[in-house]
């Protein structure tokens, strides 16, 4: 790697100097030239913005390196010169400072190593290399080899700036009504000789080193901060129970807390993913101490996880092995994506029911099959989260932010939505760009380097640079402070425009768009945007597809290079489109068809062909047509006769159609390894098998049929 790198240095050119630098530093380490490296990080650090806690901090663990190896040149040992080199750079920081210069070295070394892994395998057995791909195996390299170096010693130099900081307490054990333990961290400011609000986290996700990381930031930012470990994790004595008893679980945490002599009595919730679900659940009990809460791609029991519109979705059968199998977390379970993916082209091939996933693991999954037994929205479900009138008697502020990429977006629309019908006046905001599962929590910063600028293999605007955790100080201040409210909080409803590099903002979620088109799903030509009208007259011209759901041929199907898969589905194509059209929120529709079964699940895909003719994924729409009127009770079709579906996507989207491209919309059938195969028998989907096959699956799309479009402008 040395020799490699040195190479490429003497030869690297990027006309972006600021990408330039960021590269050439780690070329320059892993060659072993420091003070070069020093003195290109030097000139890296005059980009950060110092007006800005996050982007001030940025490559302050490789100074701090680059400088320990420089002292290690002139004899010092590498231990000592680290130490030494630490305490230069934190001590005198200040705790805000300090918290985020600690988060930079508070990740897994086993994570840049896995990523040193892939790396490597991609280079196997080649005779060459190209240029770029060595330059990402040497930044790999690079931040494997130098996190692995100091691992032994951040650990005592952080807690030491901890002690000299913080007051910590530890596993503690806050007792319930029912006599559970729930597993406790708080960090307190030493310095603070007066009652403080709290900031909490209530996570099923008992990892010790970013509990302590979003506790300690916190406390940094002048707040008591909280980390609550679910029923049974950590150090609780008892049986883990992901979702069943965490709403009462959570206030009385939040009530030990409002007991407590540095407590003021308030207690703001934040978190993403699951943490979200449980400020949710806990918001239904309705503690009186708890004032706000930040969810962040907030999970919604029943409604995305595990199933997603009554669909269930493979993903979720590890999670609980993941998150019960161990005490504290068990990071090598979702650490195996070949077994998992073996293990859902197994039950794929093997034709059984999806309810015998876990007898052909080998392991017994109860939390799965719990979850099997309610395939719709029922009490099972409603029981955790807030539910229909339960949304009324909540009347806290809240600020939500999510993403439109990798699937996002169906739980954290469903609660804006739901509080906003229920409870119109309340303080609720949404921010909304394009992100992922982790940016939608964390935003574009990165730890390791500039903001990221690709997300889900998306290249993003330069405006939907944000940094959410960021976010969440400015928020909570603005709650508990009396600070101004955050600048991107301009209406209820902020969202960035893809392709468009622009933030709008609106009441609602309908506000987001002033018309809409819809566009016929003709089986003739091309179709033409229309504005929305009246429904015309039916005809009887229609499009077949039949679909084999025995058929496993595809169990190692390779998508096109074009991006866009036919192979169970029927595109099709608007007219280009003669100016910019924004599409600005759900798509909606109806479909118009006959079928053979008395039940199918579906999906519906949007796309942008561009002037250029590349596929673009848009957002989309899956579904079982039995619940799509009602997610709680089921309606099977009716074999052989014509039937209307309206329907609504459960995801937010905003993205420009370009004047010159084309509409694509993707009607398919789903059938595919990681997620549930419904055969159309009208049995609970989980019981079917490969038998109840039969028929092939016949289906006629009538041209009546239509996507609508909100579009704003």
């Amino acid at each position: 790697m040395p020799v490699l790198s040195r190479a490429l240095a003497a030869s690297y050119k990027d006309a972006d100097r600021r990408h330039y630098l960021d590269n050439l530093f780690r070329l320059q380490v892993t060659g072993g030239e420091y003070k070069a490296a020093g003195a290109s990080l030097f000139a890296l650090l005059g980009f950060n913005d110092a007006s800005s806690p996050w982007p001030a901090t940025n490559y302050s663990q490789f100074d701090i390196f680059v400088n320990a190896k420089i002292l290690e040149s002139t004899g010092t040992p590498f231990d000592q010169a680290f130490d030494k080199s630490f305490h230069q750079v934190v001590d005198p920081a200040s705790d805000e400072k300090s918290a985020l210069i600690i988060r930079r070295f508070a990740i897994s070394v086993a994570a840049f190593q896995s990523d040193l892994r892939s790396a490597l395998a991609q280079q196997q057995g080649k005779d060459e290399i190209s240029g770029a791909d060595a330059l990402a195996l040497v930044r790999a390299y690079q931040l494997a080899n130098m996190y692995q170096s100091f691992a032994a010693r951040s650990g005592s130099l952080i807690a030491a700036d901890d002690r000299r900081r913080y007051i910590i307490e530890k596993d503690l054990l806050i007792k319930t009504p029912d006599g559970a333990h729930i597993c406790t961290l708080v960090v307190r400011p030493r310095v603070s000789d007066r009652r403080l609000p709290t900031l909490m986290q209530f996570t099923v996700y008992a990892d010790r080193i970013p509990n302590l990381s979003d506790a300690r930031r916190s406390a940094s930012n002048g707040y008591v901060g909280v980390t609550a470990l679910t029923r049974g994790e950590g150090c609780s004595p008892d049986e883990p129970e992901p979702y069943m008893h965490d709403g009462p679980d959570g206030a009385a945490v939040i009530a030990w807390i409002s007991r407590q002599p540095w407590s003021d009595g308030r207690v703001g919730m934040f978190g993403g993913s699951y943490n979200s679900f449980a400020q949710w659940s806990v918001a239904k009990q309705r503690p009186p101490a708890l004032k706000a809460l930040m969810p962040s791609v907030p999970n919604a029991p029943g409604i995305d996880t595990p199933m997603e519109a009554n669909v269930f979705q493979s993903f979720s059968y590890y999670w609980p092995f993941y998150t019960t199998s161990a005490k504290w977390l068990d990071a090598s379970t979702p650490g195996d994506p070949a077994h998992w993916i073996g293990l859902q082209k197994k039950w794929y091939v093997s034709g059984k029911s999806y309810r015998s996933m876990d007898r052909i693991d080998g392991r017994q999954n109860p939390i799965w099959d719990r979850w099997l037994d309610h395939p719709s929205y029922d009490a099972f479900w409603q029981q955790f989260i807030p539910y229909g009138g339960d949304f009324a008697r909540i009347n806290i502020p809240v600020l939500t932010t999510d993403g439109y990429l990798s699937g996002q977006s169906v739980g954290g629309l469903y609660y804006f939505s739901q509080y906003h019908k229920y409870n119109p006046s309340a303080q609720s905001y949404l921010v909304i760009g394009p992100y992922d599962h982790i940016r939608g929590q964390r935003g574009t910063v990165s730890s390791t380097g500039p903001d990221i600028d690709d997300i889900a293999g998306m290249s993003i605007d330069s405006a939907a640079h944000i940094d959410i955790e960021e976010l969440r100080y400015q928020w909570f201040d603005y709650i508990f402070k009396g600070a101004k409210k955050p600048a991107i909080l301009q209406d209820k409803v902020n969202y960035e425009v893809m392709g468009a590099n622009q933030w709008r903002h609106a009441p609602t979620i309908d506000a987001m768009h002033d018309e809409s088109f819809t566009y016929d799903l003709g089986a003739e030509k091309d179709g033409e945007f229309q504005r929305l009208t009246s429904a015309k007259a039916p005809t009887g011209a229609y499009v077949s597809q039949t679909v084999d759901l025995a058929d496993r041929s595809d169990v190692d199907l390779i998508p096109p290079a074009s991006g866009l898969d036919t192979h169970l589905g029927v595109a099709y194509r608007s007219a280009p489109i003669s100016k910019p059209v924004d599409l600005a929120g759900p798509f909606s529709g109806r479909l118009d068809f006959e079928i053979n079964k008395k039940d199918m699940d579906f999906n519906i895909s949007l796309y942008e062909l561009t002037a250029k003719g590349e596929y673009v994924g848009v957002t989309y729409y899956q579904a079982r047509a039995s619940y799509v009127r009602s997610r709680s009770h089921r309606e099977l079709l009716v074999p052989g006769k014509r039937m209307l579906l309206d329907f609504t996507s459960s995801r937010l989207a905003c993205w420009r159609f370009h004047a010159g491209s084309r509409l694509i919309v993707l009607v398919s059938i789903v059938r595919e390894p990681d997620i549930q195969i419904n055969y159309g028998t009208g049995k609970d989907v989980s019981d079917e098998t490969i038998a109840d096959a039969k028929a092939p699956l016949r289906i006629k799309w009538f041209d009546d049929s239509f996507v609508t479009i909100p579009a704003g402008t």
